[in-house]
């Protein structure tokens, strides 16, 4: 019997995914999207989370699918809706996504599955990325100390 899955594309519901702010060394890592939303755009890594499957370890799945690279997640940046609406204001896409900062453990950098390509971007080079203004603050999000309770 084939498993029941749901669209992401006009979906009936809300679409678990998750998406990683990933550091090393070189900087941050960036995919050029292949598939709608946001095709052939820079973004950040991720994907759907599967059924049966915790968010981190989606988390850890998908950025090692699209780039080759390990990573271990380190802590939740924030959860939020991506919704997009067609013409004719139909919910086209509903994604409901967890950001988690990951830092990088190995692996040989490599674009595949639904990333186009993937680099390494030093922090200082980012302004000459074309990335969303979402992307750019949940990176600075990441990069933010965090707060300490006193």
């Amino acid at each position: 019997m084939e498993a029941c899955r749901t669209r992401r594309e006009y979906p009936d519901s809300p679409v678990a995914a998750v998406a990683a702010v990933v550091l090393s060394d070189e900087g941050v890592l960036l995919t050029l999207r292949g598939n709608e939303p946001s095709r052939d755009t820079w973004g950040l890594p991720g994907g759907v989370v599967e059924l049966g499957e915790a968010v981190q370890e989606a988390i850890v799945r998908e950025v090692e699918e699209e780039t080759g690279i390990r990573v271990r997640p380190e802590r939740l940046i924030t959860v939020f809706d991506r919704v997009v609406r067609d013409g004719d204001g139909m919910i086209r896409f509903h994604y409901v996504l967890c950001e988690y900062l990951c830092m990088a453990i190995g692996g040989v950098l490599r674009a595949s599955s639904d990333a186009m390509d993937a680099v390494w971007v030093p922090l200082d080079r980012l302004d000459s990325f074309d990335i969303s203004t979402g992307t750019r603050r949940f990176i600075e999000t990441a990069l933010a100390p965090r707060a300490t309770s006193s």
